[in-house]
């Protein structure tokens, strides 16, 4: 087991454990360095989930700060956007191997400042630096395209990097969303302005220093501290060239908003209420496997879990039975211990919260099979910290607010059908369209989005499901999930990080000479 009493650039060799963190260095990260931000908007405190202590009280960064951190980007930029794509690549690829090197700490840190159990976080931690290698591998591949047109004339195509980018994060994955972000821009040739949550700042300085040591330039990836009102000066900043969030329904249409008024590209990737789809023939064991995943993986607090379990009503109660029985299993306790496969929810607030949509749940007619309630560990150091059992709903309802509302919480709901037309109408009815998953053996059958896929004899989850696939996009157009990241800046549709720019050259009647015309660029939103 990890310890540790105060942190500050987290060696090798630090130990740490549940109750002794401690933050004693600044939080922003500005110019290659730590540094206290020069202006405030108020502070912020940082808990432990596990424990409920305060681990880091913080100031906000006001304008003054954020015009520094932008001021830092430009100039950084201007320096990374000459390099080649091999050169970025290498640079990348030297990240990924200091954060291979180093999962273990920065999966405590990890750890200790959202809640997740430390088996969940080190496979966070192999997501992220996986996802840096994936970029640095397509960043020397960035190209455009010639055209030949008539009379020996010809045009050509540039990948050009947008500028200094900025990305907010949340708090359920920080440093993995944090990696996400910028492996693709910084791959592209951009520069990041990277706001965590308030609830998770910490991680954010570990991939920051990273990214130093393994050789960006010097703010080319700055860290800024806040609440909304940071969030909205980076949004509304008239240097900023395009937003991504990760995030709630209700910031990401504010930011998309505020980010309207400067005409910025904005990628968003917010709430879920996923179907899961349990057909009769399914393999049972591996389907009650992946619906405990697919609503108890960190503590529920997943924007693409399956939280809607349909299941099909000839295996209900057997499959319900056994759901229960390994719920109810679930080792509850000190997220740093190795057997732990739960740990505490973010905070106090947001415990309550969930424990509420139980509530509700009760009153509206749904059963409570089991869990739903505060859980108080027996370790003592763990009395203040936010913790619950996890929940099994039946006798749902497609109108129950349990089945509407992204509860983002270890809460399953299910409900039973009869046929596969009937199931796919009732799944895909929703507001929101981040994933889908399906149990079944049959090799064939119409996916929720509407057109035939081919399925493997096990399962199948679309989307990025907790495949931890860094190729694929997460997410299809939605009212509650209105673009496609998987991840934003993506390198696949690279218009998002770096923009097309078409140049034309016509060849003079004589030959002798040739026009260069240089067209604006296509639009990159």
């Amino acid at each position: 087991m990890l310890s540790r009493t105060v942190w500050a650039l987290c060696p090798a060799s630090a130990i740490m454990s549940t109750g002794t963190f401690v933050v004693s260095q600044p939080l922003n990260y500005r110019g290659g360095a730590r540094v206290n931000p020069a202006d405030g908007s108020g502070t912020e405190k940082a808990f432990e989930p596990a424990t409920g202590r305060v681990i880091a009280t913080f100031t906000c960064s006001g304008e003054k700060e954020v015009n520094l951190a932008v001021e830092d980007a430009r100039a950084a930029f201007r320096t990374w956007k000459k390099k080649s794509g091999m050169e970025r690549c290498r640079v990348l690829l030297e990240a990924a191997r200091i954060i291979r090197e180093r999962k273990d700490e920065i999966a405590a840190v990890e750890t200790i400042n959202n809640g997740k159990s430390v088996f969940e976080a080190r496979l966070d931690i192999d997501t992220s630096w996986q996802c840096l290698e994936y970029y640095a591998g397509l960043a020397g591949s960035l190209a455009g395209e010639h055209i030949q047109l008539p009379g020996g004339s010809f045009g050509y195509t540039r990948r050009e990097p947008l500028g200094v980018c900025v990305g907010i994060g949340a708090w359920n994955y920080p440093f993995q969303i944090a990696c996400w972000k910028s492996a693709p821009a910084l791959a592209c040739g951009n520069a990041m302005i990277f706001k965590p949550s308030p609830f998770t700042p910490v991680s954010a300085l570990l991939l920051a220093e990273i990214y130093t040591q393994a050789g960006v330039p010097p703010g080319l990836f700055n860290v800024v501290q806040g609440g909304a009102a940071t969030g909205q000066l980076l949004c509304q900043h008239q240097d900023v060239a395009k937003v991504s969030f990760t995030g709630s329904v209700p910031t990401g249409s504010k930011i998309m908003e505020m980010s309207a008024k400067g005409i910025k590209p904005v990628t968003l990737e917010l709430g879920g209420k996923s179907p899961l789809i349990i057909f009769s023939d399914c393999d049972m064991p591996n389907a009650v496997k992946g619906a405990l995943m697919a609503n108890f993986l960190t503590q529920g607090e997943v924007c693409c879990n399956g939280t809607r379990v349909f299941v099909q009503k000839d295996i209900l109660d057997k499959f319900t039975a056994e759901v229960v029985r390994q719920t109810q299993k679930i080792k509850i306790g000190d997220p740093l211990l190795e057997d732990t496969r739960m740990g505490p929810l973010i905070n106090g607030p947001h415990l309550e919260r969930v424990l509420e949509f139980v509530r509700l749940a009760r009153e509206q007619g749904a059963k409570v099979l089991c869990g739903g309630d505060p859980y108080v560990p027996e370790d003592p150091k763990l009395k203040g910290g936010y913790y619950m059992t996890p929940c099994v709903l039946t006798d749902c309802r497609d109108d129950m607010t349990c089945v509407k509302e992204e509860i983002f919480g270890p809460v399953m709901s299910i409900l039973s059908f009869d046929t596969e037309a009937e199931v796919l109408e009732r799944a895909n009815n929703t507001s929101f369209g981040l994933a889908a998953g399906v149990f079944t053996r049959v090799w064939q059958r119409e996916w929720p989005s509407d057109h035939r896929v081919l399925l493997p004899t096990q399962d199948s989850v679309c989307g990025d499901g907790g495949c931890g696939v860094c190729v694929l996009t997460a997410g299809r157009p939605k009212e509650e999930h209105p673009g496609t990241q998987q991840h934003d800046f993506q390198m696949l549709n690279v218009d998002l990080g770096a923009f097309e720019k078409r140049l034309y050259f016509q060849l003079s009647q004589q030959g002798a000479g040739r026009q260069s015309l240089e067209l604006p660029p296509l639009s990159h939103a």
